[in-house]
């Protein structure tokens, strides 16, 4: 019979790893005596980033003494101390190919339910001292799993582990760990797993991922359980020449280029919210500069719109605005990215802020293409008029559907500005805006702006009762860091290295505007890239769980270790991955 070896806890402390100080209880020690299970955890334990782990659905961490042993083999290390895998359970039986989610087990005076395999953390490594361990836990399917407290009471070393129940589907920790993280994602397995109650939500979100691809035909890309919204691969690699074709100053700041394929052939039809990267070379004698801009125009196969804001001191901007013209070439990648339309038939909310109209306005232009019956709501924020951007041709626009709604406010309106005709009322488009004007909450709400605007309103309208997964978010440069459990520091803008020059090949983050050389004293990318301050997306950095997907604009890579499941084409996990040659990264 299975047996209670040893009950582990910890309290979060501050750990020094790679220069940074990581926030973790992944350290937990055995306990005398017996301890009170609780529901969200058990007593004197506690976790330190409750975003990644901790929780009703993840209360309890169970891991096995055979994989112990196993590990000591395997890694060629002598006897480990229970709690070393960061468990809070350390058992003799209970493997990962036996236990089934939501089998129920009695321990002592509790009752507990399985609920989902360990989240890949790469706070496991840091305690093992093995950089790998993330991906060895997946790769070599012995993950441990998660306990929800059915009914709270005492446990202790010793205890006797009875199983109550089976789990309704018969499926193994172990082949769910599988399913989401490994290739291979069948059909039936995904609809079994579906029909697991106990199954954590996170999880079941992942696997409607996995089907939802499918129910939108063509060809898998990526995982989409872990990178729900990768967007389609990008139709075609590096950078392709197009010659401009008309100039319009939208506003006083926005400028719009119009781009034909130099040899007349048909273009990839972009989806409405894509962007591109453009490539251009403002000097000459120096090295290329890399912009992302958005597309705004209605997605089409014979010509590209795309529309720029000039900034102060803008080396790309201003060279667009003050040196190129109609006939002129530049060099261009395919249309990228995933804040796209998606279809149904939910109402649409289309709001943004100066020249953050520009992709909802390629999808505004999609919807009234359709002559979409959905009820779409067009919001946006402006200083004045002078710097009201596309406001006839998003009337226009509004005026082909046939259940569409419109509010439009100024900031700094001035004296000539009038009020129920170029706008409908002075201030910031703020959440409160949207329940003053009866905006639906159970929409499909598409949001582009300035940093300040995306968080103002993305926690506002949560705070009304919006689900987070009806709230779509573009950011123009470098989206937000995620680094789980590192202590936050000041935010710094992106630059080279410290130390040597690298003299290897060229690295260009396009988001953030910068380029540096290869140096192999780093292990990755995302080495690099942190080096460099550029901010960063990551969790296991050993290519299990896709968080530091990002676009590979242009050039090769080559990865060390294997991803797991690789990156969706055109992207690249930046964790476990080195340049070939020059390459541009989306970052």
């Amino acid at each position: 019979m299975p047996r209670l070896l040893s009950v582990n806890v910890g309290q979060p402390r501050d750990v020094a790893w790679q220069g940074r100080t990581v926030h973790t209880s992944v350290w937990k020690a055995p306990v005398d005596g017996r301890r009170l299970v609780r529901r969200l955890d058990v007593d004197g334990d506690a976790q330190g980033d409750l975003l990644g782990h901790g929780g009703e659905q993840r209360a309890v961490l169970v891991y096995q003494v055979e994989s112990y042993r196993y590990w000591e083999r395997e890694l060629g290390r002598g006897p480990m101390d229970p709690g070393q895998f960061g468990e809070n359970f350390t058992v003799e039986g209970l493997a990962d190919d036996e236990v089934c989610i939501g089998d129920r087990y009695r321990i002592g005076g509790a009752v507990f339910e399985v609920t989902q395999p360990r989240v890949t953390c790469f706070r496991v490594g840091v305690r093992m001292g093995e950089p790998r361990m993330a991906a060895l836990l997946v790769a070599h399917g012995r993950p441990g799993f998660y306990l929800r407290v059915i009914e709270e009471g005492e446990v202790g070393a010793g205890d006797d582990i009875i199983r109550v129940a089976r789990g309704p589907e018969g499926m193994t920790v172990a082949e769910i760990d599988a399913l989401l993280y490994k290739p291979g994602h069948p059909r039936d397995r995904l609809e079994r797993a579906l029909r697991i109650p106990a199954l954590s939500p996170g999880w079941q979100e992942s696997f409607r991922a996995f089907l939802a691809q499918e129910r939108a035909g063509g060809p898998p890309a990526g995982n989409p359980g872990l990178v729900p919204d990768a967007g389609p691969a990008p139709a075609w690699k590096g950078f392709r020449t197009m010659r401009v074709t008309r100039r319009v100053q939208e506003s006083a700041s926005i400028l719009s280029l119009t781009l034909e394929a130099v040899d007349g052939s048909p273009l990839a039809v972009p989806l409405p919210g894509q962007f591109v990267v453009l490539r251009v070379r403002p000097d000459p004698a120096a090295p290329p500069v890399l912009r992302s801009y958005s597309l705004s125009d209605a997605p089409s196969a014979e010509r590209y719109r795309m529309s720029v804001k000039h900034e102060e001191n803008g080396v790309a901007s201003g060279y667009l605005f003050d040196q190129v013209h109609a006939g002129d070439t530049l060099d261009v990648s395919a249309p990228r990215g995933s804040f796209t339309l998606h279809p149904g038939g939910d109402a649409v909310v289309l709001a943004s802020a100066g020249v953050g109209a520009t992709p909802v306005l390629a999808m505004l232009h999609a919807l009234a293409a359709a002559r979409s019956p959905r009820r779409v709501w067009w919001l946006f924020g402006a200083r004045d008029r002078a710097n009201h951007p596309f406001a006839a041709e998003s009337r226009a626009l509004l005026r082909a559907l046939p259940d569409a709604h419109a509010h439009v406010r100024y900031s700094r309106p001035a004296s000539t500005d009038r009020l129920g005709a170029d706008f409908d009322a002075p201030g910031h488009l703020t959440p409160s805006v949207f329940e003053e004007i009866g905006v639906p909450r159970d929409a499909d709400f598409y949001l582009c702006g300035p940093p300040a605007f995306l968080t103002d309103l993305r926690a506002g309208l949560a705070g009304q009762g919006v689900a987070p997964g009806r709230i779509h978010t573009e950011v123009f440069g470098p989206g937000p860091s995620l680094t789980p459990g590192i202590a936050p520091v000041a935010r710094v803008h992106p630059h080279q290295p410290a130390g040597p020059a690298g003299e290897g090949p060229i690295v260009s983050f396009a988001r953030s505007g910068l380029e540096t050389r290869w140096s192999p004293r780093f292990q990755s990318l995302l080495e690099l890239a942190e080096a460099c301050d550029v901010p960063v997306r990551w969790s296991c950095r050993t290519g299990v769980c896709h968080s530091c997907e990002s676009g590979l604009v242009s050039g090769a890579i080559r990865y060390g270790p294997e991803p797991v499941e690789p990156p969706a084409p055109g992207a690249a996990l930046i964790c476990c991955s080195r340049p070939e040659g020059d390459v541009v990264l989306d970052v």
